[in-house]
C-alpha cells in the first residue's frame, strides 16, 4: 500500500511552520494513541503514521529533501525507524505537559533564591546606606563538591529511571512521566553517601554580606544580590538573594511616594495673631511665617523638602498641616483672660467667628424646617 502524503497525513499545508505541524500531530497523537484506543486495531497504524509524519517534516535535513522528491528522497532506514516506539515520541511532544524535557530531562536544577526582610529608618531611606548582613543558606558541600557522594567515590546512575529521572505510569488512556520514587528526580543513586552533607551535596551555612541600600527606596523595594542564594543542585547555578526594604514608623513624618507630611502643632495666640516656627526637616530645620487668623487644617507646601525616590528626577514636597493646640493646664489667671476674651468675643460673634456663626445658622434652619 502506497504512503499518504505526510502533509495530507497531518491536515496541514506544504508551507506549514513547525509550530503548525506540532499542533497537528499532538491533535492526532491525542486521537489516535493506542492507549486511547484499546479496541481500535487500526489505532496504532494511524499513531504511527503520524508520527512518522511528524519526525520527517520538523527535521531540518529531512523535510527538503520530501519536498523536492517526495518519499524517494527520505531514507528508508530513517523513516522505518520512524514507525517504532510511539511511546518515546508520545513522550517527548507532551514532555511540557507532564513536567520533562525533549531529549532527556535535565537533573541540574537552579537554587532557590531567597528573601531578606530589612527594617530601615526613614533617614535611611533618604540618604541610603551600606549595612553587613548574616544569612543562613544551603551551600555546595565542600567535602564532595556538590556530588553527595563520598570522596574517592561517584554518584551511580538510577537503575530504576535509568538516569532519566522520571519514570512513566500509566492512568488510563494516558501514559504520564513522574518523578523517579528512587533517586527524587536527580538521575542518580548515592551508595556512599557523604559524611558531611549526607548526600545531599549542600549544607547549611550562615554568611555575611554587604548591602548597598540606594537613596530613595521606599517601602516594598527590593535590592538583588545576584548568585547569592541557594547553592545549585549537581552543579546548577545559585539562586539570588531579595532584601525588602520596610521603613520604621518615624516619630514626625509620614511617607507618600517622594512627599513628606508632618503635623505642625500651633499656638492659639499664634494662629491668631501670626508669627514664626521652625519645623524639622531630613536636612535640617526650616521656618515657616504663620499668617494671623490662620485655621486649623491650613496646609503649608514646602517645595523640594522631601524624598528623591530611586527613579525620580527631583525631590518630593514636604506638607505642614497646622493643628491649632488648645491650651491645657491653665492657671487661674489664664482663665480670668480667656473668659473676658470669649466675653468681647461674643458682642461681634459674626465678625470673629464666622465658621461658627454660619454652622450655628444652619443648624437653626435645619430644626425650624
Amino acid at each position: 500500500m502506497a504512503k499518504r502524503d505526510y502533509y495530507e497525513v497531518l491536515g496541514v499545508n506544504r508551507d506549514a511552520s513547525e509550530e503548525d505541524i506540532k499542533k497537528a500531530y499532538r491533535k492526532l497523537a491525542m486521537k489516535w494513541h493506542p492507549d486511547r484506543n484499546p479496541d481500535n486495531p487500526k489505532a496504532e497504524e494511524h499513531f504511527k503514521e503520524a508520527k512518522e509524519a511528524y519526525e520527517i517534516l520538523t527535521d531540518p535535513r529531512k523535510r527538503p529533501a520530501y519536498d523536492q522528491h517526495g518519499h524517494a528522497g527520505i531514507d528508508s532506514s530513517a523513516a522505518a525507524g520512524a514507525g517504532a516506539g510511539f511511546g518515546d515520541i508520545f513522550s517527548d511532544i507532551f514532555g511540557e505537559i507532564f513536567g520533562g524535557a525533549r531529549g532527556g530531562r535535565s537533573n541540574v536544577f537552579r537554587g532557590a533564591d531567597l528573601r531578606y526582610n530589612m527594617e530601615i529608618t526613614l533617614e535611611q531611606a533618604a540618604h541610603g546606606f551600606e549595612t553587613k548582613i548574616r544569612i543562613p543558606t544551603l551551600a555546595e558541600c565542600e567535602t564532595c563538591h556538590g556530588s553527595g557522594a563520598k570522596p574517592g567515590t561517584q554518584p551511580q546512575t538510577c537503575a530504576t529511571c535509568r538516569g532519566a529521572g522520571q519514570v512513566r505510569v500509566s492512568q488510563g488512556p494516558f501514559s504520564m512521566a513522574q518523578t523517579c520514587p528512587r533517586c527524587h528526580g536527580t538521575g542518580k543513586t548515592i551508595a556512599n553517601p557523604c559524611a558531611t552533607c549526607a548526600g545531599a551535596g549542600r549544607v547549611k551555612h550562615q554568611k555575611t554580606l554587604s548591602v548597598k541600600i540606594p537613596a530613595g527606596v521606599d517601602e516594598g523595594d527590593r535590592v538583588r544580590l545576584s548568585a547569592e542564594g541557594e547553592a545549585g543542585v549537581n552543579g546548577g547555578p545559585s539562586g539570588d538573594l531579595y532584601v525588602q526594604v520596610h521603613l520604621k514608623q518615624h516619630a514626625v513624618f509620614q511617607r507618600d511616594h517622594d512627599d513628606l507630611h508632618c503635623e505642625m502643632p500651633v499656638s492659639f495666640t499664634t494662629a491668631a495673631l501670626g508669627g514664626e516656627i521652625e519645623i524639622p526637616t531630613l536636612d535640617g530645620s526650616a521656618r515657616i511665617k504663620v499668617p494671623n487668623e490662620t485655621q486649623s487644617g491650613k496646609t503649608f507646601r514646602l517645595r523640594g523638602k522631601g524624598i528623591k525616590g530611586v527613579r525620580s528626577q527631583s525631590p518630593g514636597d514636604l506638607f505642614c498641616h497646622v493643628v491649632v493646640e488648645t491650651p491645657v493646664s491653665l492657671t487661674a489667671r489664664q482663665r480670668e483672660l480667656l473668659q473676658e476674651f470669649e466675653t468681647i468675643s461674643q458682642k461681634d460673634a459674626a465678625r470673629h467667628n464666622p465658621r461658627a456663626k454660619g454652622w450655628f445658622d444652619k443648624v437653626k434652619e435645619f430644626f425650624e424646617g
